[in-house]
């Protein structure tokens, strides 16, 4: 009996902590998200980059100053796009770091209540022991069957 009631008690007590979790696990997704969307804009602006290398509207087929400006604002947005993509990843890294801080925290806690629950058992033993002996010492003094 004791053991189903401590055990309902740790259930609730979970699903109570459940929702935070799933609030951190949908923002980091979402940053995880951000994050890829950033690194596939990069890889289009490098294709781009790339196709503005090989783009020669100059007689004799050279560069003009057009082309390698076009280039270089191509490339000034791939810089761009990566500064950005630092910054995310430093947001991503922090949530990563306060799920792990919420973890041990929630470890510890865990721990210190299973040792509280521990203990409580114990003494409910120790009690129902005694309550035996003490039973069966009045069973003994009054010459009582035992039935």
């Amino acid at each position: 009996m004791i053991k189903n009631v401590l055990f309902i008690i740790l259930l609730f007590s979970t699903s109570l902590q459940a929702a935070p979790f799933q609030t951190d696990t949908s923002a980091y997704q979402t940053q995880r998200l951000k994050v890829n969307a950033l690194l596939n804009q990069r890889s289009a602006k490098f294709g781009q980059y790339d196709q503005s290398l090989d783009t020669k509207t100059g007689i004799f087929g050279f560069q003009t100053k057009g082309d390698i400006k076009n280039s270089n604002e191509i490339l000034r947005q791939i810089v761009l796009n990566d500064n950005n993509i630092f910054k995310e990843l430093k947001i991503l890294m922090d949530y990563k770091d306060e799920e792990v801080k919420r973890i041990r925290n929630e470890a510890n806690s865990t721990g210190s209540r299973i040792n509280n629950y521990k203990e409580s058992i114990k003494k409910l033993q120790d009690q129902n022991v005694q309550l035996k002996k003490t039973m069966l010492l009045q069973i003994k003094k009054n010459k009582l069957p035992i039935t």
